[in-house]
């Protein structure tokens, strides 16, 4: 069964895959497979990536040296995980019920349906499924209606089929990083004005932006982290991700301003690698 790839992935540019360095790497790992139903892709001598359907979305890596990153470093608030559908979403909340996964909570953001919870080592995930795009509310200013409200996670389990979940549906993809910065106007001047997103919306101590009218591709927030100055090489957490151009003018326009404002870049990977004002490293690629 092929299913259309969703909204997120189909605007402008879109996130690939995350890379998460953890001091127990089959600890961590076997999480991600037995409560969110990613597959090894791939071992490598350092770690492993994970994905749905052969389609790499995580990469975990470990090292001798790894420090673990406080709580109020700059890095990963969470990785989102969209499902295909809202059926698919259902069908997961009855497998972390079964399985006792822990939440954290649970969200009605009025474009999507959310639910939070941690990696054994403190690592933000969100499981959500975002409703058809027909149905968001844009502001004038083109910025989208989101909300915070208590999502009915019983109404939800209840609509789920009891058939046997066997893991991340396919079309699963990383649907938004949420980062924790440690300055919203600097996290604007970057991701707003050099890499040409656009702000979506603001919470206070967040800004939400995206490509192509998505609600967001990329949070960011200073709820833990104000201040915060760049994470050290070897911290655990976001290491760096990836943002896919489907538009190759839109990847030409952004690597363009970075000779113009003198930002360090080089070609890695089949892309374009950087790091945020954080050291929190972007591959850019189409």
């Amino acid at each position: 069964m092929t299913t259309e790839p969703s909204y997120a992935l189909t605007r402008p540019a879109y996130i690939d895959q995350s890379h998460l360095v953890v001091t127990d790497l089959g600890l961590v790992s076997g999480f991600y497979q037995s409560m969110l139903g990613l597959k090894v892709i791939e071992k490598t001598t350092s770690g492993e990536v994970l994905g749905v359907g052969g389609h790499p979305l995580l990469t975990l890596t470990t090292a001798k040296d790894a420090a673990v990153a406080p709580r109020n470093a700059a890095g990963l608030f969470h990785t989102a995980f969209l499902m295909p559908d809202r059926t698919e979403l259902a069908r997961w909340l009855r497998h972390a019920a079964h399985n006792n996964v822990v939440l954290d909570g649970a969200s009605d953001h009025l474009v999507s349906e959310a639910i939070y919870l941690s990696d054994p080592e403190g690592n933000g995930i969100e499981i959500y499924a975002d409703r058809p795009h027909e149905q968001w509310k844009f502001h004038q200013d083109g910025m989208v209606e989101m909300a915070t409200q208590r999502l009915d996670l019983q109404a939800l389990y209840n609509s789920a089929s009891e058939d046997r979940w066997d893991g991340m549906a396919e079309g699963t993809a990383i649907g938004h990083l949420h980062l924790q910065v440690g300055d919203i106007p600097q996290a604007d001047a970057f991701y707003r004005d050099v890499l040409g997103l656009k702000l979506m919306a603001r919470y206070p101590g967040a800004s939400f932006f995206a490509t192509g009218g998505y609600h967001h591709h990329l949070a960011a927030n200073i709820w833990n982290s104000r201040g915060a100055t760049a994470r050290a090489d070897n911290m655990t957490g976001l290491s760096d991700y990836r943002i896919r151009f489907n538009d190759k003018a839109t990847l030409d326009a952004a690597v363009s301003k970075f000779d113009a404002l003198e930002i360090n870049s080089e070609k890695r990977d089949g892309g374009v690698f950087l790091r945020d004002p954080w050291g929190i490293g972007l591959t850019l690629s189409a």
